[in-house]
C-alpha cells in the first residue's frame, strides 16, 4: 500500500492575476512528493500569472472549473494573488467547488489571499488560520480567528500570509496533505474490512450551506 502523496490528486483553483510563485513553488513541492496536480480555472487555455504588479508567465489550465467536481480530487491548494481570489469569489461555481472540499473534510490550503474563497465559501467560522494581513478583519467578521503566523495548520486546513512563507508553506502541505491522506486510507482500509452495519449517511446535498466548524 502506497502512503503518502505519492499518486494522489490535488486541485489548484486559480484564474487571471494569480500571484504566480504562489502556485508554481507549492505545485513544485506537491510534485516533487509524487502528488499529482491540475490547474483548474474557469476558462480554458492559459491564466495570467503575477509578480505582484507585473505580468508575469502564463500558466496552462489543465481543467476548466466546470468539467471537475472536489469528489475527482484528494485536496485542494488556493494561491493568492489580489485579482485571483477576488474574481473567484465571484464565482458561484468556484466558492460551491471549495466549499465541498471544506464539507468533505478534505485537506485544503490557502496562501496570502486565497482564504478570500474561504470565508466567501462560509467555511472560516470556528477555524484558526492566517492570511495576507488585509483579510484579518474579513476573517475575523466571518468567525474566525486570524493569527499573525508563517503557518498555521488547523486539522485539515493549512493556511500562509505571503510568498517570503512559501518554504515553510510547502513544508507544511507536503507534510500535512500526506498525513491526512494516509489517516483517511486507514479510515477506508477499516470500513472495508470491517463494515459498520448502519453506517451514518453523508450530506445529501451541498446547497448553498457553509462549511464552518460547529461546536
Amino acid at each position: 500500500m502506497e502512503f503518502g502523496l505519492k499518486g494522489r490528486k490535488v486541485a489548484i483553483l486559480a484564474t487571471d492575476g494569480v500571484e504566480q510563485v504562489e502556485l508554481i513553488e507549492p505545485r513544485k513541492a506537491l510534485e516533487a512528493a509524487g502528488a499529482i496536480t491540475h490547474v483548474i480555472a474557469p476558462k480554458q487555455g492559459a491564466i495570467q500569472g503575477m509578480n505582484h504588479d507585473e505580468k508575469g508567465e502564463e500558466i496552462p489550465v489543465d481543467r476548466v472549473l466546470t468539467s471537475v467536481r472536489a469528489s475527482d480530487y484528494d485536496a485542494l491548494l488556493l494561491p493568492g494573488g489580489v485579482a485571483n481570489p477576488d474574481t473567484l469569489r465571484t464565482e458561484t461555481a468556484a466558492v460551491q467547488f471549495v466549499r465541498e472540499f471544506m464539507l468533505a473534510e478534505k485537506p485544503v490550503a490557502a496562501i496570502c489571499h486565497g482564504p478570500w474563497l474561504l470565508v466567501e465559501a462560509q467555511a472560516v467560522s470556528g477555524r484558526t488560520l492566517t492570511s495576507w494581513p488585509s483579510l484579518k478583519t474579513d476573517i475575523r467578521n466571518a468567525g474566525g480567528q486570524w493569527v499573525d503566523l508563517p503557518v498555521s495548520v488547523d486539522e485539515k486546513l493549512i493556511t500562509s500570509r505571503k510568498p517570503a512563507d512559501i518554504p515553510a508553506f510547502n513544508a507544511a502541505i507536503v507534510k500535512e496533505f500526506g498525513n491526512r491522506l494516509d489517516d483517511a486510507r486507514v479510515d477506508e482500509t477499516s470500513e472495508q474490512s470491517f463494515p459498520a452495519s448502519d453506517p451514518p449517511p453523508g450530506p445529501s446535498a451541498i446547497g448553498g450551506e457553509g462549511a464552518a466548524r460547529t461546536p
